[in-house]
């Protein structure tokens, strides 16, 4: 008897689930839409789309094409892997693509950050962004703070085991952190770190306040930055000194646009800049290292081209913008870096009314996932895509290509492209030129959603 209403139990949560299962499928049936699931509803396919990442996107594409709908990070989505369409729509935001980040992000992030604005907001902050990493001052002030980081950074490295994801981590924020507000952040540095390495996680989550969730951290985290930041700014006001750093420039409005923040954007935007660069930067270093290391004759030509540098050089003589110029098989190595590893899987864009792509419908507020993932794996687009080949990015011209979607495109393309590269490529080139390395364990990776080693990637250091 026992065992027949155990039976029977089990038979009813089965319907009730199926059942949920299809009302969220017809829920979303609407003529024209492209094929695909939906998942559980409020949860749709996020779970599945996080753990299984690529080979999930890999099998819904083998069930419906290149552009299917599901349900991912709380909202319905179209998922587009067609490199055309991507283009398009990176291309055309003014037709009614706006961006569309997942609610977590934009609430952790904050309403008034650069990814999440548009229109004539986003122009004036993009502009205000461009003021403080100009060319000009990428090479008067900006690499000069950044060389010297580096170089203090990797001191006394040798004869250690140490884990390279953590020093690319702590590189990476408190590299930019010097640079927006100098010498002064020295006291709040520590605890910053400690709330911005929790806001990050929170921001590619699911949007449920409960505690214990990366979500509820994120929150909080995102509160006592503000705080931190706060102080930063009032200290600033009440301070009689003249700071040479992005803060002094944001917090003087002296930019083109001549439009001011107010305190909440500027907040905002720091937040962001420090978000963007962190991501970026840390993992394409930390996995350059790891490459490297696989890769002795990538190595091998890294390190004449940074000794060659050297040699022009006296020993306490800073890397200059001359020297970026001509580190061309460093920028090849961070492009296939980047590639391989695929930093960044793709965008998110929301529709602001309905719309036909390719013959499909997407209605209104429908979120459009451009995954740009696969193109980096395309056989027609590289040859043997798989292998790491810093070569071919040397002498054919394959960072203009249309398909080169790794900074992202149009209006949106990452504006600190070039500060981000002058950034890896100086970490790089003091790293290659004292040190050895060899991995000692703990060589775990996982690429999905972020690329990261669980247990840390411990290599042992030597000098050169």
């Amino acid at each position: 008897m026992a065992i027949f209403i155990a039976i029977l139990g089990f038979f009813f949560v089965f319907c009730f689930f199926s059942a949920l299962l299809k009302w969220n499928q017809v829920r979303y049936r609407r003529k024209g839409l492209p094929q695909g699931t939906m998942g559980w509803p409020v949860f749709g396919e996020t779970t599945e789309f996080l753990k299984q990442g690529p080979n999930f996107m890999k099998n819904q594409r083998s069930r419906y094409g290149n552009i299917f709908k599901s349900h991912i990070l709380g909202c319905p989505t179209i998922v587009s892997m067609d490199a055309e369409l991507n283009r398009y729509i990176l291309m055309n935001e003014a037709k009614g693509f706006v961006p569309g980040y997942p609610q977590s992000m934009l609430d952790i992030l904050g309403k008034c950050n650069i990814a999440a604005v548009h229109g004539s907001t986003h122009k004036y902050m993009r502009g205000t962004l461009l003021s403080i990493i100009s060319p000009t001052l990428i090479r008067n002030q900006l690499l000069p703070k950044i060389d010297q980081f580096m170089r203090t950074h990797l001191n006394h490295w040798e004869n250690k085991v140490i884990n390279i994801q953590d020093k690319t981590k702590q590189m990476a924020f408190l590299s930019s952190l010097k640079q927006i507000a100098g010498m002064e952040t020295s006291s709040i540095s520590q605890p910053f770190m400690t709330e911005f390495f929790k806001l990050v996680l929170g921001t590619l989550s699911l949007p449920l306040n409960l505690p214990g969730t990366n979500y509820h951290r994120g929150l909080q985290a995102r509160k006592s930055i503000i705080s931190i930041l706060s102080n930063l700014l009032k200290e600033r006001r009440e301070s009689k000194e003249n700071y040479e750093d992005m803060l002094s420039c944001l917090m003087r409005g002296d930019n083109d646009n001549r439009c001011k923040l107010n305190d909440e954007e500027l907040i905002d935007l720091i937040i962001t800049i420090m978000y963007s660069g962190y991501e970026t930067i840390s993992t394409t270093s930390m996995m350059a290292v790891k490459y490297l290391h696989d890769h002795p004759n990538v190595l091998e030509e890294m390190r004449k081209e940074h000794f060659a540098i050297r040699e022009r050089k006296k020993p306490e003589d800073p890397i200059d913008c001359n020297d970026l110029k001509s580190m061309r098989f460093t920028r090849a190595v961070i492009f296939e870096t980047s590639r391989l590893a695929t930093i960044v899987n793709g965008v998110l864009r929301k529709t602001t009314h309905d719309m036909e792509l390719n013959g499909y419908l997407v209605p209104k507020g429908w979120r459009i996932y451009v995954y740009t993932r696969e193109i980096n794996y395309d056989p027609f687009l590289y040859h043997d895509p798989l292998t790491f080949n810093p070569w071919r990015w040397l002498g054919n011209s394959l960072e203009s290509k249309s398909h080169f979607l790794i900074f992202g495109g149009g209006t949106r393309q990452c504006p600190g492209k070039e500060l981000g590269i002058a950034e890896i490529s100086t970490f790089l080139h003091y790293f290659v030129t004292r040190y050895r390395w060899e991995e000692v364990g703990g060589d775990k990776l996982m690429k999905f959603p972020r690329v990261v080693a669980p247990n840390g990637l411990h290599i042992r250091v030597s000098s050169y």
